[in-house]
């Protein structure tokens, strides 16, 4: 059971640095949010999933659940809202050939 939660933990591990190089070396907004949405929703879950298994069958478990559900639920649904207010605020996506903001 320690090696599957270390291997959870590890990849979970592994998904918020992908979302943190994604942050680093995207180009613009939109790019930035796609991949901090997606692989911290991933590696949280994987997070979750390890904090879960190492508890057992317990109340805390369950709460794990529910905040994975939660959170599995609310991010990529936030993500879109805040890309889609700053779409209609006027920040404009970024094109090939421009220069990186």
């Amino acid at each position: 059971m320690i090696a599957l939660v270390l291997l959870l933990l590890a990849s979970g591990l592994l998904f918020h640095a992908a979302a943190s190089l994604g942050m680093i070396r995207l180009p613009d907004f939109f790019t930035r949010l796609h991949a901090l949405s997606k692989a911290e929703t991933v590696g949280t879950m994987l997070t979750l999933a390890a904090v879960a298994l190492w508890e057992g069958a317990s109340l805390t478990s369950l709460k794990v659940g529910f905040v994975a559900v939660f959170f599995f639920l609310g991010n990529p649904g936030a993500a879109h809202a805040v890309a889609r207010a700053a779409l209609r605020a006027g920040l404009p996506p970024w094109r090939a050939g421009q220069e990186p903001s």
